[in-house]
C-alpha cells in the first residue's frame, strides 16, 4: 500500500520507546468522530521524528516526495540513504518520521483493550482486524 489513509479521526501519539525506537500512534472509537474501531500505526527503528502530539483531522501517511525529502535533509541533516525511509504523516505533511516502512492494523476494540501491537497477545487474533504496511 502506498499510503495510508484515515481522514477524520482523532490520532493521538500513544507511546514511544526510546531504547528500542519504536513508536505507536492511535485512534480510539469515539462518538465525536462517528468511529467504531480501533486504528494504530507501529512506526520501528525510528531515526528521527518531528511530531505533534494530537492530530485532530486525521493521518496521511505516505513517502516524502524528491521536493519534501530535499527540504527536510538541509533542515535535519538527513543521509540521502533517508529518502526511502522519511514519511509525512498528516494531511498538511508537516510532520515526518524517519523509520522502517510503517505498519497498521484496525479493528473493533475497546478503549481498554491491549494495543494491537502488543507481542503478549497471539498474532493473529481470534478477532476481525484488517492490518497492511506502506510503502
Amino acid at each position: 500500500m502506498p499510503e495510508f489513509v484515515r481522514e477524520g479521526r482523532l490520532f493521538r501519539v500513544v507511546s514511544f520507546a526510546a531504547s528500542h525506537r519504536q513508536l505507536l500512534v492511535r485512534s480510539d472509537a469515539t462518538l465525536i468522530d462517528g468511529t467504531d474501531t480501533r486504528v494504530e500505526v507501529y512506526f520501528g527503528h525510528v531515526e528521527l521524528m518531528l511530531l505533534k502530539p494530537i492530530y485532530e483531522k486525521g493521518l496521511r501517511i505516505r513517502r516524502a516526495t524528491e521536493t519534501e525529502f530535499a527540504e527536510l535533509r538541509e533542515r535535519h541533516e538527513l543521509a540521502e540513504g533517508d529518502a526511502s525511509y522519511t514519511w509525512m504523516i498528516d494531511p498538511a505533511g508537516s510532520s515526518f518520521v524517519v523509520s522502517g516502512a510503517p505498519s497498521w492494523r484496525e479493528a473493533a476494540r475497546t478503549f481498554e483493550d491491549p494495543s494491537l501491537f502488543d507481542i503478549s497477545q497471539p498474532w493473529p487474533p481470534d478477532f476481525p482486524v484488517e492490518s497492511g504496511t506502506v510503502g
